[in-house]
C-alpha cells in the first residue's frame, strides 16, 4: 500500500481507532515497517492522540476515590466494577481520537477551500486583465478601421534608412495609434520618442517601445507634423533634433 493513500485516506487514524479490516490493517502495518517517514508519521499521531486522551481525562473528586479505597480490599466488588469503569474510559478514549481524527479532516479541507479560493481569485483577475487587453485592442482595431481614420508612414531618413513606423490619425476622435515595429531595436539606454510641431514647437506625444505592436499616443491640436526622435531611456522633455530618424507632415 503506497504512503501517500494513508496519509490521503487517514488510515493511520483509523488504524489507531481499530476502524480498518484484518488486511487493511496487515497492509498498514507492513508500510510502517518499510517506510520510516510513515512510521515517523504513526510515531506522531499516536503520541498526539495519548496527549490528548490525558489532557481531557476528568480527576476524580475525593469522594469517588474514597469509595473506589473502601472497594479494593473487597475481591468481589471490585472485579465486578472494573470492566464497566474500563468500558467507559475505552469510550471516552474512542471519542477523543475520533473528535481529533475528524478536526484533522476538517482542517484539510479547510486548507483546501482557501486553496481554490485563492486560485479562483487569481484565474478572476487575470481574466479581468484579459478583458481588458481585449477591450483595449478592439478599440484600436476599430479606430484603424475607421473611414475617420487617416494612415500616415512614417519613413526612416539616413540615419535609420529601413525603419518604419505606421500612425494612425482620428482628427474626429482626436486619437493617435502608432505602428512602431518596423523600427530598429536600441540600446537598453535609448528609447524612441514622438513629437508634433504646432507652430514650430515640437510638443511631447509620448514614447514608442517598438516591441508593442500598437501604441496609443497624445493627439495634439493642430499639429502640422509628426516627428519621431531617439532620446534617452525614460524620455526627454524636449526632442534631440540631431537624431530626428522620421517625420511625415499632417
Amino acid at each position: 500500500m503506497k504512503k501517500n493513500k494513508i496519509l490521503e485516506d487517514g488510515l493511520l487514524e483509523k488504524y489507531l481507532l481499530d476502524e480498518l479490516s484484518d488486511n487493511e490493517r496487515l497492509l498498514v502495518e507492513d508500510a510502517i515497517h518499510k517506510d520510516s517517514d510513515l512510521r515517523a508519521e504513526f510515531d506522531v499521531l499516536e503520541a498526539n492522540f495519548e496527549k490528548m486522551a490525558f489532557e481531557n481525562a476528568i480527576a476524580p473528586n475525593a469522594h469517588v476515590k474514597g469509595e473506589l479505597q473502601k472497594r479494593i480490599g473487597s475481591p468481589g466488588p471490585t472485579e465486578r466494577n472494573r470492566w464497566p469503569l474500563m468500558a467507559a474510559a475505552s469510550l471516552a478514549l474512542l471519542f477523543l481520537l475520533t473528535t481529533f481524527w475528524m478536526f484533522n479532516k476538517w482542517q484539510a479541507a479547510n486548507d483546501q477551500l482557501n486553496l481554490i479560493e485563492s486560485q479562483t481569485l487569481s484565474l478572476q483577475e487575470r481574466l479581468g486583465v484579459l478583458e481588458e487587453n481585449y477591450e483595449l485592442t478592439n478599440n484600436r482595431l476599430q479606430l484603424i478601421n475607421s473611414p475617420n481614420t487617416i494612415p500616415l508612414i512614417l519613413r526612416g531618413n539616413e540615419k535609420v534608412p529601413n525603419s518604419r513606423a505606421v500612425a494612425y490619425v482620428n482628427h474626429q476622435n482626436k486619437l493617435v495609434v502608432v505602428n512602431p515595429q518596423g523600427l530598429p531595436n536600441l540600446p537598453d539606454n535609448q528609447t524612441y520618442q514622438m513629437w508634433s510641431d504646432v507652430d514650430g514647437e515640437m510638443i511631447d506625444m509620448g514614447l514608442l517601445p517598438n516591441d508593442k505592436e500598437l501604441v496609443t499616443l497624445k493627439y495634439i491640436d493642430r499639429a502640422e507634423s509628426l516627428n519621431i526622435t531617439i532620446e534617452p531611456a525614460g524620455g526627454n522633455d524636449h526632442p534631440t533634433v540631431e537624431r530626428l530618424i522620421s517625420y511625415v507632415t499632417l
